[in-house]
């Protein structure tokens, strides 16, 4: 990718004060972004002052990478909240064309009696619900809030990062493995929603463990580092995925070596769910990694399957 490959474009980064999130701020940065907003807010086993600290980081982070940011607290999990920040970033920056729904829970919310992992029938009810608001609800609301300022400007971009599929129906890891094989299937419904008007929805996983406080709280000093998406993502985010919709990435399968459509391409998966036996616009999302039509020529419509559009 360019270093230019983002530029005049603005983004929102939610979960963006630490790990995975921060990676792409600063890349999304150093890419030429007009703006980024990166957004957090405190767990249940958090303080809103540690957060504000990780954002300031963060933000000092983007400064020197070059770019403009914006760092605001605000539960995705909250309509209200969710409409300000993005109102907030569209005033700061005059628009918004790209947003990644980053920011999540994992197990460690519903554990109980000092354990990692539970099974659902273990789990703390509040703490179930809390990951879900944050993992399901979140990625809904901050893309309703966001989705008419892309419209209007005809170009937009939502990336909503996911996980292994494996791990989606793993034991003792609901509701984290199904909240993101949820995050999955709203992937492919918003791209169907939106296709046609210039923005693009797909998902973007790691691959696999990533060192970051994400899992029980602390860096394990195993797994992944957080960049590991940086490269995919920036292609994803940039006018280089024209018409690359409903589709699933993952983020560890990038060769640098490749030039950066091919590498886009090894990183695609097909999607997890069956092709449906209704006709849809979303042409590359099933193929094999390989075999689908050329980076930016995803849009062309075709039918996929024989009965009548509808759906039950």
């Amino acid at each position: 990718m360019t270093e230019q490959a983002l530029k005049g474009r603005v983004a929102l980064i939610t979960g963006g004060g630490r790990g995975m999130g921060r990676e792409m701020a600063v890349a999304f940065a150093r890419a030429g972004a007009a703006g980024v907003c990166i957004t957090a807010a405190p767990g249940s086993d958090e303080t809103g002052d540690a957060i504000r600290t990780e954002l300031g980081e963060a933000l000092a982070a983007i400064a020197a990478a070059g770019g403009r940011g914006l760092a605001l607290t605000g539960d995705v999990g909250d309509w209200d909240n969710c409409q300000r920040v993005v109102a907030e970033t569209v005033v700061t920056f005059g628009a918004l064309h790209i947003l990644v729904n980053n920011a999540g829970k994992s197990g460690r919310y519903v554990a109980t009696g000092g354990k990692r992992r539970v099974p659902f029938y273990e789990a703390d009810p509040e703490g179930y619900c809390e990951v879900n608001r944050t993992n399901v609800d979140g990625p809904f609301l901050m893309a309703r809030a966001a989705a008419a300022h892309m419209i209007v400007a005809g170009w937009g971009r939502i990336i909503n990062i996911s996980k292994n599929v494996d791990a989606m129906h793993a034991p003792d890891n609901s509701p984290y493995g199904p909240s993101k094989a949820a995050l999955e299937a709203a992937t492919v419904a918003w791209a169907e929603d939106l296709f046609g008007t210039g923005v693009t929805v797909n998902s973007l996983g790691p691959g696999g463990a990533v060192n970051t406080r994400f899992g029980d709280g602390n860096l394990t000093g195993r797994g992944q580092p957080a960049d590991v998406m940086v490269p995919c993502a920036l292609w994803l985010a940039s006018a280089a995925a024209d018409g690359v919709t409903g589709c699933r990435y993952t983020g560890n399968r990038w060769d640098p070596s490749l030039p950066a459509d091919e590498a886009a391409e090894a990183c695609r998966e097909p999607q997890i769910f069956p092709a449906p036996t209704r006709k849809t616009v979303l042409t590359l999302a099933w193929q094999p990694t390989g075999s689908g039509l050329p980076a930016g020529k995803a849009g062309t419509t075709q039918s996929v399957g024989t009965t009548k559009d509808t759906v039950s």
